[in-house]
């Protein structure tokens, strides 16, 4: 999976747990970037490649969250974001992701954030092999989603 799967907030009047989670798939001429996490307990101790993740935090809009996760934890500064796929699921608790997708002139240099161990560009058809992703290499099934019929 390429959101971290973390521990869930209580629904306010609820009994229902919940995750508000953004990923922010980064894409220029071809390229990727994936970042790995130097404290992996946030991420259900999920260690390996993922798309830059992060919860919602509240009152705080899909777009904001994934231009904030890009400031944070590569220094990208985005003004564009595009909202590409959500996924509602239960796995332990209700999961709602938006995973978007920025499209930028030129691979930056990144600046890795403070719980960023790693960050890197890949080509999308050279990603690296899903068992070094994490959440059994979801990564590889949004980069699949989201980039369908980039050149």
């Amino acid at each position: 999976m390429a959101a971290g799967l973390r521990p869930a907030p209580v629904a306010r009047g609820s009994d229902c747990t919940h995750k508000l989670i953004v990923d922010a798939l980064v894409v220029s001429k071809g390229k990727v970037l994936l970042v790995k996490y130097a404290d992996t307990k946030p991420y259900d101790g999920q260690t390996g490649w993922f798309i830059p993740d992060d919860y919602m935090k509240e009152p705080e809009h899909p777009e904001s969250t994934a231009a904030r996760i890009l400031y944070e934890q590569a220094g990208l500064k985005v003004k564009n974001v595009d909202l590409g796929l959500i996924e509602s699921f239960a796995h332990g608790a209700w999961h709602l992701i938006f995973h978007y997708k920025i499209e930028i002139k030129d691979a930056q240099a990144v600046k890795k954030g403070k719980n960023v161990a790693e960050a890197k560009w890949f080509p999308v058809d050279k990603l690296p092999p899903r068992e070094e992703c994490a959440h059994h290499g979801w990564a590889h099934d949004i980069v699949a989603k989201l980039t369908v019929g980039d050149s």
